[in-house]
């Protein structure tokens, strides 16, 4: 019998995932098949995916990103290894929008960002005190890159305006717009919508605020658009940005681009 483990082609007799395990491992070692971990001794059949992980041992760099991603429905990670996503604003959004993609292997990541990190950025975005006076896009990427080294993370520490829209975005699939200003926003998916005719954008409107984090939801007003928040609960003066439901707005994004990439395009 054909099986996956650990990112490689296996042959075995074996019958069950825990007879795979006692083949190259250790009666404690994790076993996690076809995305998800078992406790108990589960039948395996031809093709299936399995990783085996021995708790408090560093892996080969060549098993790593498998067992990274072992959690992954199977033959998912291959789609995500395929995509290109940009993110346009590295604050509250783009930042936590960039960690998630970053977790599930999307295979290569453009950061755009003009600022630098300060203290207000703090009670959301994704930085450290440490990062404080750093370009966004350079503490993102250094950051990215502790989390997973199998991806591309390319940065552009310029400001977008109409005219670098189409030279900055044309190599990618999607983008996700993450900037503050309404004005911005547009700027932005106008731009792309008639710039780009292919590319697929997943913005955001309406995350300010403590309202009730039920209200962030994902829409679609355009085939190639999509809206995520409760479009209604801008940051003003006396309703500011927080890091619970900037994040649960972010979430959404990252979660539509996760469909987007594996091809179910609904949302």
């Amino acid at each position: 019998m054909k099986v996956t483990v650990n990112g490689k082609q296996y042959e075995t007799n074996a019958q069950t995932a825990f007879d795979v395990r006692t083949e190259l491992g250790n009666a404690s070692d994790i076993v996690i098949l076809n995305g998800f971990q078992i406790s108990e001794n589960h039948p395996i059949k031809e093709y299936d995916t399995l990783t085996i992980i021995s708790k408090g041992v560093m892996p080969e760099q060549e098993e790593l990103e498998s067992m990274m991603m072992a959690r992954h429905t199977p033959h998912v990670h291959h789609m995500l290894k395929q995509g290109k996503v940009a993110i346009a604003g590295l604050g509250g959004l783009g930042s936590n929008i960039a960690i998630m993609l970053t977790r599930i292997g999307v295979g290569e990541l453009l950061l755009v960002d003009f600022d630098i990190v300060e203290p207000s950025n703090l009670n959301r975005q994704s930085y450290y005190i440490r990062h404080l006076g750093m370009p966004k896009t350079i503490a993102l990427q250094e950051q990215l890159k502790e989390i997973n080294p199998f991806i591309q993370i390319n940065t552009k520490t310029v400001k977008i305006t109409p005219n670098n829209v189409c030279e900055l975005f044309r190599d990618f699939d999607i983008i996700c717009e993450a900037f503050d200003k309404p004005d911005q926003k547009a700027m932005l998916v106008n731009a792309a919508l008639e710039q780009l005719p292919s590319i697929k954008i997943v913005s955001a409107s309406g995350m300010a605020g403590y309202e009730s984090a039920n209200l962030i939801r994902t829409t679609r007003p355009m085939k190639r658009l999509y809206v995520c928040g409760d479009l209604e609960n801008a940051a003003g003066v006396g309703k500011g940005l927080m890091a619970p439901r900037v994040q649960i707005c972010a979430g959404h994004q990252a979660n539509m681009v996760l469909r987007l990439l594996v091809g179910t395009e609904d949302i």
